[in-house]
């Protein structure tokens, strides 16, 4: 099957992006991700799916639901990534949230109603970010003319005008410091309150203040033109959009295409041989339930329906397993998936072939000193191989293995590449990799010493 050259965009309507067929989702997700074919095909068929709801006709269409993933792995193999990437393809309101930040109400902890507020507060950022590109040109062009006024004065004869425009257009005119009035957004009191377990979330209590107040406050400022640009084109494209058309669009978008990430969800399980503060995490279990199965959320934008919303748990599922999880709550997450732990190929591969992989990201860094580092297949290979060993001997944090070897290793030549001479190279082969981790790797002592 031919690559849909719609593939590389990432800020296409959501209609559009998710008109992908699953292969063709799971084949951008091994972009960024290597292995777990089994999460990556479950959660290309959830969007699919999604996609496949739009085209089918009320009433049936709303008694579609979506088909919940649980996925079951050790730390550092890729579950939250997944997720992210996948929201990120779709283009979708999108939150990781930890299961351990949430308790019953009454205990001390955050309510479960604010992941669905903070979802909508992320589609309305991001809605917004979107409309103000598209009004860019004409924001740019107000505030160069505020610009022009501050510089010029209010009846400035033709030629300084003409002059000053120039200069704004060019660049020359980005230093000099001028004085402008802007809207003063800053404001002493939060923007909303959280309390555990009440619903003042939902209230704005500096909105509500600001109105009261009579309307934008303005404040008068000094800063340099290439500044006063940037706060002024921000203000203007505000003032462009409509903010009920925003809040529209965001409910309507996080209700059909919203993606709820719940982390360490094995964390808020009720173990029947411990005791303590189990009634508290089934109690978390007991109120994240009618959120997935389906409810109405108040939000100070309004009432959200829950209903098609996914959700995407994720757990090690270590001490525990699923079956002691709420069976209600069991039955809400139908689509198991089972994701395995890195191989020492694996890590080879998340080494070298993701599009932001490690060792691209260490290159750029100290490329940035003007030295050059080359790492060969050995020196990769070698680096996998101890990372695997320590995974295997200690504790398997999976991925987040490599970061400490690749500091370890790298210590030396971050410490010295600014005083080192433009257009070094350094190789990290194996006898390199094998001299700066030393005796680390000979016994399990020395490991937890110095390695995570």
């Amino acid at each position: 099957m031919k690559k849909n050259p719609k593939i590389e965009e990432k800020t296409l309507p959501q209609s559009q992006v998710t008109g992908l067929t699953p292969k063709q989702i799971v084949d951008e997700l091994n972009r960024y991700i290597i292995g777990q074919k089994e999460a990556k095909k479950a959660v290309a068929i959830a969007l699919r799916n999604r996609y496949r709801r739009k085209l089918v006709d009320s009433p049936l269409r709303e008694e579609i639901v979506p088909k919940n993933i649980l996925m079951i792995g050790p730390t550092g193999v890729g579950k939250t990534e997944v997720a992210r990437r996948l929201a990120k393809l779709a283009n979708a309101p999108f939150i990781k949230v930890e299961a351990t930040k949430f308790t019953e109400v009454g205990y001390v902890g955050r309510d479960v109603d604010s992941i669905i507020r903070d979802l909508i507060e992320v589609a309305i950022k991001s809605i917004k970010s979107e409309m103000k590109k598209e009004v860019q040109d004409k924001a740019t062009e107000h505030a160069k003319k505020r610009v022009l006024r501050a510089l010029t004065g209010e009846n400035p004869i033709d030629e300084t005008k003409e002059k000053f425009s120039r200069m704004i257009e060019s660049g020359e005119a980005n230093d000099k410091e001028i004085e402008i009035e802007i809207a003063d957004s800053g404001n002493s009191f939060a923007s909303s309150f959280d309390i555990p377990g009440g619903q003042v979330g939902m209230i704005n209590i500096g909105e509500m203040l600001g109105k009261a107040m009579g309307g934008e406050k303005k404040k008068k400022m000094r800063m340099t033109v290439e500044d006063a640009l940037k706060s002024l084109i921000e203000e203007e494209s505000g003032k462009m959009i409509d903010e009920e058309k925003v809040v529209k669009i965001a409910m309507k978008s996080v209700e059909n295409d919203g993606i709820v990430f719940i982390d360490e969800i094995d964390k808020i399980c009720a173990r029947s041989n411990l005791k303590g503060g189990d009634i508290s995490r089934e109690g978390v279990q007991r109120d994240l339930l009618p959120l997935v199965e389906g409810t109405t959320v108040t939000t100070k934008y309004g009432l959200i329906k829950t209903d098609h919303i996914l959700f995407i748990a994720s757990g090690a599922f270590h001490i525990c397993k699923p079956a002691d999880l709420l069976p209600e709550l069991q039955g809400r997450f139908p689509i198991r998936v089972q994701l395995k732990p890195l191989t020492e190929e694996d890590l080879v591969r998340i080494l070298t072939e993701p599009e932001s992989s490690l060792i691209k990201q260490y290159v750029a860094l100290i490329g940035v000193e003007k030295v050059r580092l080359n790492f060969t297949k050995d020196g990769v290979k070698e680096i996998a191989k101890v990372a695997h060993k320590v995974n295997g001997e200690i504790e398997n944090i999976g991925a987040r293995r490599l970061h400490t070897l690749l500091e370890k290793i790298l210590e030396d030549v971050s410490f010295e590449a600014s005083e080192m001479k433009s257009g070094a190279a350094v190789e990290i082969n194996k006898k390199y990799v094998d001299d700066h981790l030393g005796d680390l790797v000979s016994t399990k002592t020395d490991l937890s010493k110095f390695i995570l």
